[in-house]
């Protein structure tokens, strides 16, 4: 039934692409993108720290309730990220400590949830990555419907099931299946160049002279 069903997903990024792109700037894979996909200033990360990467198990679910999102933290593998649509509402929280340590023992990546979380100082003194977009003590319903893994998407972000999903202080992003290696070679190359211009920076010898050559170019009138 459209709306209220558990898929299977059919595909998934390799634990191989997970590891390389949790190395890389969140900010470098989306300048990669060219600065088009975002999952919105309201994401953000609420725990204690560390950086967020895995397959998405994704969840459309009902706003205030989170019967689909029990269901999806069973059926997730070890190194998923459950990422949650549940349209940005922050009236109840729709996950708590008892879920993100269910969670955690399961071997879950992390979680995202485009909704409200509760129990935020258990969540702020814990390494295991959550995002959301508010925090609310009012709790969930559990009566759907919802849907596990189909495409969703988050501020205009889409996120299909098994696609990557990074996020570090800066937010959170989704990185397509069939794209990420042509991605990671572009944020890879990204992030090696801004490494070398921060060695440069530190010596004392970082080339400004394109500012200039950028406004005379732009016909900036410059007081002598």
């Amino acid at each position: 039934m459209v709306g209220f069903r558990v898929l299977k997903r059919r595909r998934q990024v390799s634990a191989d692409v997970v590891e390389r792109f949790r190395a890389l700037p969140v900010a470098n894979v989306s300048d990669a993108m060219s600065r088009m996909t975002a999952g919105g200033a309201k994401l953000r990360p609420l725990h204690g720290g560390g950086v967020l990467a895995g397959p998405a198990v994704t969840v459309k679910s009902r706003p205030g309730d989170n019967l689909m999102i029990h269901k999806a933290l069973d059926v997730a593998s070890p190194g998923d990220v459950v990422v949650v649509d549940a349209g940005g509402d922050l009236t109840n929280a729709l996950i708590g400590e008892l879920m993100i340590s269910h969670a955690q023992k399961r071997g879950l990546a992390g979680i995202v949830i485009y909704g409200a979380i509760r129990d935020s100082a258990w969540i702020r003194e814990h390494d295991f990555p959550v995002f959301a977009a508010g925090v609310s003590h009012r709790g969930p319903y559990k009566n759907g419907p919802g849907e596990i893994n189909v495409p969703i998407a988050i501020e205009g972000m889409v996120i299909a099931p098994g696609d990557l999903v990074i996020g570090d202080d800066d937010g959170l992003l989704c990185v397509p299946y069939d794209e990420v290696e042509a991605v990671y070679a572009a944020a890879d190359a990204k992030h090696k160049a801004e490494t070398k211009q921060m060695t440069a920076i530190h010596e004392g010898r970082n080339d400004r002279s394109w500012v200039d050559a950028a406004l005379a170019k732009l016909g900036c009138e410059i007081e002598a």
